[in-house]
């Protein structure tokens, strides 16, 4: 009976230390609890590292257009940190067909934003897809560029950005400005760009205000630049470009032809006029991407609603001139046009 009381006694201390070690063991889950501090810490680290892939269409390569792709990329990185955006940055060589096949590729890869970069890349990003914010730049005019009706600034979809345009009418008046004495007036740009047909409607009219006879001729593509700038130069005493992509991939051919025959030619924009022409009222397109890129940042970061964004137009466009060009025709140039850097 005593050797039966000591086991049982044995039983119990058994059982009280077991319940000591049980106890001991609770705590753990409560320190495991208490390291879900660092936990949290990690995933908000994570959050705060999120990589953005961001999808740009260019429709073509030439220097306005690659300033602008440039400045976005520059912002972009600036408020996002290099190592938080990937960017997949596509060309279509001037071909509308494959500005779609691009866009195709950034909605399969469900990118986190696309930006457009000339009008016929817009309109494949805006067909595209209706869920991807879509930032469009160099572009003229929204409205034309997306068949929006009475356009107020703001087009409402997953589609806002930038604007190229400069005052049409202060471009206009470079004519009297530089070439007071030419009366026939003539105005090349591609068939197949919306915007630059806009622009050159709303020259056409000014000029025809001021007296002046104007003719429009339009080019299909890269082909026939060369021919219909003959028949134009033949015609005319000088010419206007406006922001066109083919002409402004194209004006080495176009220079060859109105340097030959002594015409003058204003432009939309400084990389044509650096290309064929003489003067320009001019935007930065390096800035107009920067600009952009910092309403790229703020949807990215959930600051804005791409849909009630307003379109955003470049600031203060500065009156250029080629000097090389304007001492060969003789052109007097006023003290408010300042030299352009011409690339070496």
């Amino acid at each position: 009976m005593k050797n039966f009381t000591n086991v049982l006694l044995s039983a119990v201390l058994g059982l009280s230390l077991a319940a000591c070690g049980t106890s001991t063991s609770a705590g753990e889950p409560a320190a495991e609890s208490n390291s879900t501090e660092p936990a949290a810490e990690t995933q908000s680290a994570d959050a705060d590292a999120k990589v953005y892939n961001v999808g740009i269409v260019q429709l073509v390569q030439h220097v306005a257009l690659d300033a602008a792709a440039q400045g976005f990329q520059d912002e972009l990185v600036a408020q996002l940190g290099e190592d938080n955006v990937k960017f997949d940055y596509q060309n279509a060589a001037g071909d509308s067909a494959t500005c779609n096949s691009i866009v195709s590729g950034f909605v399969t890869e469900n990118v986190d934003l696309m930006l457009a970069i000339a009008t016929p890349a817009l309109q494949a990003a805006a067909n595209g897809t209706a869920t991807i914010p879509v930032l469009g730049t160099a572009i003229t005019e929204y409205g034309t560029a997306l068949s929006i009706d009475d356009f107020n600034g703001t087009v409402g979809t997953n589609v806002s950005g930038t604007s190229d345009l400069a005052p049409l009418d202060q471009q206009a008046a470079m004519f009297d400005e530089l070439i007071p004495d030419a009366s026939k007036i003539g105005i090349i740009y591609c068939s197949a760009e919306a915007n630059s047909k806009y622009q050159a409607e709303v020259v056409k009219e000014t000029l025809e205000g001021k007296g002046k006879t104007v003719n429009v001729y339009t080019f299909t593509d890269s082909n026939d630049v060369q021919a219909i700038t003959t028949t134009a130069v033949s015609e005319n005493e000088a010419l206007y470009i406006p922001t066109d992509n083919t002409a402004a991939s194209n004006t080495g051919l176009i220079d060859a032809v109105a340097s030959e025959a002594g015409i003058p030619i204003i432009t939309g924009e400084e990389g044509i006029m650096s290309g064929c022409g003489i003067a320009t009222l001019s935007i930065d397109y390096y800035e107009l991407g920067k600009t952009t890129g910092a309403m790229a940042a703020k949807i990215l970061k959930g600051e804005a609603n791409v849909s009630e964004m307003p379109i955003e137009y470049y600031q203060n466009p500065v009156k250029k001139y080629d000097a090389a060009r304007c001492e060969a025709l003789g052109i007097t140039v006023p003290s408010d046009y300042e030299a352009a850097e011409r690339a070496e």
